[in-house]
């Protein structure tokens, strides 16, 4: 049995966004659909350019009536002003909350049961001066909590969870074939089917329109996903960050973040096969497919 633990993602950041009008406001700028954020759920959602291109990805939850969001640190001042800009006449206020609230992951077999969850990805409560919630992508991924460092920190040793490394949590993520921000999605140039926001709930195709909604949703009914982040195992060393991986003198894919063996890549889908084995740099790299993931192949080249 996997022991319970947590881990400080420093990396991360936390907005606050109050006001009467806060829902609408992100409605029609979020590919998620926000008016399931309450106090008992929690959602993943991105924020795109007009052309549907990914420029940011976050959580929402809901903390004691406001939303906050968990968004990527080193880019949510960037984040922070591109919200600012859309406000407008909107009835709402954007803060940073850095100083007064920290993101954190609690992980191992059980941990959602042992904060006082259910399993149900996105299920949320309070928590810790603050909130936790299941990963809204998927339950196996654990808890995430937006709190005050030092009160988390306690609660979570109350509940009978030991501090790990990063790499730990890191080993997770990948193997689940989850992406981080802007490390697994170039800014810009990524879309979101291609890094599972469909099947791990990151999108709705039912809510109104919101920024980048066009291209997202043509890219979905008329099935024009062509590559997609997946795991591989590595074998014969590190791999940088964007190494190309090459089959049969093709260049096939990219290298994204990566934890000792294994790894996310983004691989054109045709060439996707679990006996499938690439040259990145020096190493060899195999992809799986996560149960999760729908993956949809046309017929590869020669």
């Amino acid at each position: 049995m996997q022991e319970l633990q947590f881990v400080h993602l420093s990396a991360r950041g936390v907005m606050k966004i109050t006001g009467p009008e806060t829902t609408d406001f992100l409605q029609g700028l979020v590919s998620g659909d926000v008016t399931h954020v309450t106090a008992k759920h929690a959602i993943w959602a991105a924020f795109l350019s007009p052309q549907g291109k990914y420029l940011f990805d976050f959580f929402i939850a809901d903390l004691d009536g406001e939303l906050v969001l968990d968004c990527e640190g080193e880019r949510h001042k960037e984040f922070f002003k591109k919200l600012s800009m859309y406000k407008l006449k909107a009835d709402v206020s954007v803060s940073l909350e850095d100083d007064n609230l920290a993101v954190l992951a609690a992980f191992g077999e059980g941990a959602g049961k042992a904060l006082g969850l259910d399993e149900n990805a996105g299920a949320a409560k309070s928590f810790g001066g603050g909130v936790a919630f299941v990963d809204p992508r998927i339950g196996d991924a654990g808890v995430r909590i937006i709190a005050p460092l030092d009160t988390a920190l306690s609660a979570l040793s109350d509940a009978g969870f030991t501090s790990a490394e990063f790499s730990a949590y890191e080993h997770l993520r990948i193997g689940l074939g989850l992406p981080d921000a802007s490390r697994d999605m170039t800014i810009d140039r990524a879309l979101l089917l291609e890094n599972g926001f469909e099947e791990l709930g990151g999108v709705s195709f039912e809510k109104g329109c919101y920024i980048g909604q066009e291209v997202t949703a043509r890219t979905h009914y008329r099935g024009l996903v062509k590559k997609r982040l997946l795991p591989v195992s590595i074998k014969g060393g590190a791999v940088a960050p964007g190494t190309p991986l090459v089959l049969n003198e093709r260049e096939v894919g990219e290298m994204k973040s990566s934890a000792g063996d294994i790894g996310l890549a983004l691989i054109r889908t045709e060439y996707v096969d679990a006996q499938a084995h690439f040259q990145a740099g020096d190493a060899i790299l195999t992809p799986t497919i996560p149960d999760w993931v729908k993956l949809h192949k046309p017929e590869a080249k020669p």
